[in-house]
């Protein structure tokens, strides 16, 4: 039997490095650095955090930014953080290759976000929506990998 890693907290956590997609690695291989999780950001913090990683072509990680964001902060911002942090995993799987998974996550994350009004912390939600249906159908009835960093979307208009 295998020891399983655990983290600082005694959680299960593998410790193998991942790529840049978040794909484990064999243990010893050079990876990228891991988001730490648990990071307690302000908006403007998590949006400035998150277009960094999507422009590195790291969406993976972008979604653990939201993540945090949805899982530290009020309860009435959830669901902006958590679809975006599902468009992120959507456009994840689409970089890797999984069109069924991508074109799914993506779409989902759509739906979440697509009622919320005005531009909560100046996040461009109706641009992102057209976004990612765009590249959910182009991802579903194409199929190929799409370069994560090319398709990164513009989380809104304040942030150059």
């Amino acid at each position: 039997m295998n020891a399983r890693d655990r983290d600082d907290a005694g959680r299960a956590r593998s410790a193998r490095p991942r790529d840049g997609l978040g794909r484990p690695l064999p243990y010893g291989a050079e990876g990228v650095e891991r988001q730490p999780e648990g990071v307690v950001r302000s908006p403007a913090g998590t949006v400035r955090e998150a277009q960094r990683l999507l422009d590195a072509g790291m969406p993976f990680h972008a979604h653990e930014v939201f993540e945090d964001a949805w899982k530290s902060g009020p309860p009435a911002a959830a669901p902006l953080w958590r679809g975006l942090a599902q468009l992120a995993v959507g456009l994840t799987h689409s970089a890797r290759g999984n069109a069924v998974g991508g074109a799914r996550l993506l779409s989902r994350g759509a739906a979440g976000i697509e009622g919320l009004d005005g531009e909560p912390y100046g996040i461009d939600v109706p641009g992102l929506v057209r976004w990612a249906r765009e590249l959910a159908g182009r991802v579903a009835e194409d199929g190929p990998a799409v370069d994560a960093a090319r398709e990164a979307p513009r989380l809104g208009g304040g942030l150059e």
